[in-house]
């Protein structure tokens, strides 16, 4: 039965918040992708230390998808990529965006500067203030919402699905899901497992449904 199941040290939250700002992308050949907010871009870093834009052009934002330079991005603040070198990025406007490794911009969920908490396909659903994402093997992507205090997960399809805690109740209510949580600031995942990083601990979500 799903379950969250524990509550430990802040610390160990402090560490998941920060190592998601950054992620390893291109399919394991040792480059990093950051997003650099202030420039409304996403960078890549090679081992060898070249630095690189895969999207977007520094200094002009907005919320537009396409190849490249002609996309853009309103203050993306965090990165997260799966095992087929997609960068999946989350835009101040309140949308999860997707750049495949030919450096194609689509908007993968959520609709440009429209806050909400519905689920619902693509541009249906809706965020308030995500904080952090992560990836797991199937391809699904966990967002942090800080602002509804839930985590939501994307298919691959793109629909979007409230998997813990509950719009409008904060604080911290472990057993079955969907459970209560409190500003849920950072995610990680593996496996069937998920933590989730709150006002004064970690969450532990135990066999994801």
């Amino acid at each position: 039965m799903p379950s969250i199941i524990g509550r430990e040290f802040v610390v160990f939250g402090l560490f998941l918040i920060v190592v998601v700002l950054a992620a390893a992308c291109g399919g394991g050949d040792g480059n990093v992708c950051v997003t650099d907010a202030f420039n409304f871009t996403i960078r890549k870093i090679t081992p060898d230390g070249t630095v690189s834009t895969i999207a977007c052009l520094a200094g002009i934002p907005g919320s537009a998808d396409g190849n490249g330079s002609d996309a853009r991005f309103y203050y993306p603040h965090d990165v997260a990529t799966d095992s087929a070198g997609n960068v999946y990025v989350l835009d101040s406007y309140q949308t999860v965006r997707k750049v495949t490794p030919a450096g194609e911009v689509t908007t993968l969920a959520g609709s440009a500067d429209r806050r909400g908490s519905a689920d619902g396909m693509g541009a249906q659903a809706r965020f308030n203030n995500p904080l952090r994402l992560a990836t797991d093997s199937a391809g699904n992507v966990y967002v942090a919402d800080w602002g509804n205090d839930t985590i939501r997960r994307i298919d691959p399809t793109g629909s979007v699905r409230t998997v813990v805690g509950v719009v409008g109740r904060k604080g911290f209510t472990p057993g079955t899901l969907p459970g209560v949580l409190m500003s849920p600031g950072g995610v990680a995942v593996r496996d069937r497992t998920l933590y989730v990083t709150f006002y004064n601990g970690v969450a532990v979500v135990t066999n994801l449904p």
